[in-house]
């Protein structure tokens, strides 16, 4: 987290103090350095520039308009989930061209939109999927790119919710069936095969499963191509995991390293699908503390950012660390916590925490990436503002909803 350190004694995100941007935008506010996204579009750019390859930024993490305006201005691709992620990086100026589109349950509005943007390919993830997009293929007068989405049935050795690439799990098609559709979608006139496609997992820090996935993904294609379906891009998804706390984590250079080694005798296009290492540590969620509560043993930190705001903690027990906006040493065993009414609403447990005080400002560090896009209006309480800074500047790239907004769509 380079862009976030300290100077006279307050915490900056690049050269922005972030006590001024809560003076001026109230909290809680998510703030994001732009140069911190950019430095990882740039390695990852770098990394695999040897081989073809095309940089898909997996939307989910973090959807804002403006982050995704500048990833296009980088010549980012983008990797989409839903139709409302495919409009987002249209109307951000992204192009239909550069964007995968994965998740098991697309509707036929979803898969006709896909189609008149012009999308470069579809992830297929059943047999069903795939006729779906065939029919609709047919009725728009389009003939859909698809990549099957494999499920190699790798332990990625990440939290059970975020792993995808298991028997277990819903997403993918198993091998040996994978096999047996692709020899048959390509007979049919409606589809183009174009690709090979594996995600196994988020937030993956160890090189090992990616490594075990290659191994079959190599097989596999080489079968294919032995039996003479025609292929253009690997898709190998994302999942490179970040430094929440003190995980030792690849760096991108021996990730690409690694992949670039087991595929590049394949002959094809190399699809990632980066998101959280884009955009998690290059935002943070600051918060004022409102109360301090000692009950029992137990000593509470409320603040004004909920579970509601960022539900990582609450949802999958994530560890973010957590900082004080004003340097201090000083520090306590505490639960830092939020307003909601549910007892999951903490941001941390029985951790050790800066001394805060009531009008402090707490810094909630690694949160750029499914901070916001998981953030809801439970309790009726407004979504928070996001700004995006640059060197000395910064600029609101969302505003603080009102409480006519939490209104706005009922009758």
């Amino acid at each position: 987290m380079q862009f976030f350190e300290y100077a006279g004694g307050r915490l900056h995100c690049e050269d922005v103090p972030l006590d001024k941007i809560a003076r001026e935008m109230g909290t809680p506010v998510y703030v994001y350095s732009e140069t911190a996204m950019r430095r990882q579009v740039e390695l990852f750019r770098d990394a695999f520039l040897q081989v073809p390859h095309l940089i898909c930024y997996a939307v989910k993490a973090n959807s804002n308009l403006s982050v995704i305006r500048r990833l296009a201005e980088w010549g980012v691709g983008f990797e989409i989930v839903s139709g409302g992620e495919l409009f987002r990086v249209l109307r951000a100026g992204g192009s239909g061209s550069s964007v995968v589109f994965d998740g098991p349950g697309k509707t036929v509005e979803e898969i006709r939109y896909a189609l008149e943007s012009d999308i470069l390919f579809f992830n297929v993830e059943s047999g069903a999927e795939a006729a779906l997009i065939a029919e609709t293929a047919r009725q728009t007068g389009k003939r859909a790119r698809v990549s099957l989405r494999t499920n190699p049935d790798v332990d990625p050795g990440t939290h059970p919710y975020i792993s995808t690439g298991m028997k277990e799990h819903k997403f993918g098609i198993a091998l040996d069936e994978a096999h047996d559709l692709y020899l048959k979608l390509r007979k049919w006139p409606e589809i183009e095969i174009v690709g090979v496609t594996c995600h196994i997992g988020s937030q993956i820090t160890q090189l090992g499963p990616y490594k075990e996935a290659l191994q079959s993904l190599r097989e596999f294609v080489a079968t294919l191509k032995e039996e003479g379906v025609s292929l253009q891009y690997l898709d190998f998804g994302g999942g490179l995991g970040i430094s929440y706390d003190d995980e030792e984590t690849p760096s991108v250079a021996t990730y690409a390293e690694l992949v670039i080694e087991a595929t590049k005798a394949l002959g094809l296009t190399l699809v990632l699908e980066p998101g959280r290492v884009i955009v998690g540590n290059a935002g943070t969620l600051v918060t004022r503390v409102t109360f301090i509560k000692n009950q029992g043993t137990r000593r509470f930190v409320i603040v004004d950012a909920g579970m509601n705001d960022l539900i990582r903690p609450a949802l999958y027990g994530s560890h973010h660390q957590v900082w004080s906006v004003a340097h201090t040493t000083s520090t306590e065993i505490a639960d830092l916590v939020g307003p909601i009414c549910e007892s999951t609403d903490f941001i941390a447990k029985c951790r050790e925490l800066p001394a805060f005080q009531p009008g402090d400002l707490a810094a909630v560090m690694s949160a750029g990436a499914y901070g916001f896009s998981l953030s809801s209006n439970y309790n009726s309480r407004p979504r928070v503002p996001e700004v995006l800074v640059r060197g000395s500047t910064y600029e609101v790239i969302r505003r603080r909803e009102t409480y006519e907004d939490l209104i706005r769509h009922e009758v």
